[in-house]
């Protein structure tokens, strides 16, 4: 039998991966909206107000609208706007249910809120659908099985994490916490 035991880490180390955005096809500003959330050359205030024009003034299929929602929920939870960005995923969610993206974003959302039992509904839904980012659905979800005393289930979702990603340094400094024992 195997034991698993964590280090304590700061806060920081803690940090929630919340940047998978959703691809908008085309061009416009939900394009550009898509761009400042996957790029980060905007401030993030301004790049909002591009997203919510895009929304407001463009005439966009289903598919680009929830990505729209997506992406600025992305860029409000950058700025630490965690319940408009939840608003967001939520609208997202409900045009588009199998958007991987939208359910991972939404899972780093409510841990930054330290909702972590919802927050692995959440990326227990995005590695469901197999979000493009895989591998920081798994670190997030993690940090969530961590912060809910799941020490041996955080370790395993590092691990993956490790495994789909390994040039992600994040992993690599939450393993380092990590010794695994025999019994």
């Amino acid at each position: 039998m195997f034991r698993v035991f964590a280090l304590a880490a700061c806060a920081a180390i803690f940090a929630p991966l919340a940047s998978a955005q959703v691809t908008v096809i085309g061009g416009g500003m939900a394009r550009d909206c898509y761009d400042a959330a996957k790029y980060g050359l905007t401030q993030p205030s301004d790049a909002e107000e591009i997203c919510t024009r895009a929304l407001q003034l463009e005439t966009l299929n289903v598919s680009n609208k929830a990505a729209t929602y997506t992406n600025r929920g992305v860029l409000r939870m950058r700025q630490g706007d965690y319940d408009t960005a939840l608003s967001d995923y939520a609208v997202a969610k409900r045009m588009r249910p199998e958007t991987g993206a939208t359910w991972l974003n939404e899972g780093a959302a409510l841990i930054f809120k330290k909702d972590y039992p919802a927050a692995l509904a959440s990326l227990e839904k995005a590695i469901e659908l197999n979000s493009e980012d895989l591998y920081a659905a798994y670190y997030n979800r993690a940090i969530a099985r961590e912060s809910t005393g799941d020490i041996q289930g955080a370790y395993y979702d590092f691990v993956k994490s490790k495994e789909l990603n390994p040039e992600f340094p994040q992993t690599d400094r939450q393993l380092a916490r990590f010794s695994v024992t025999t019994n």
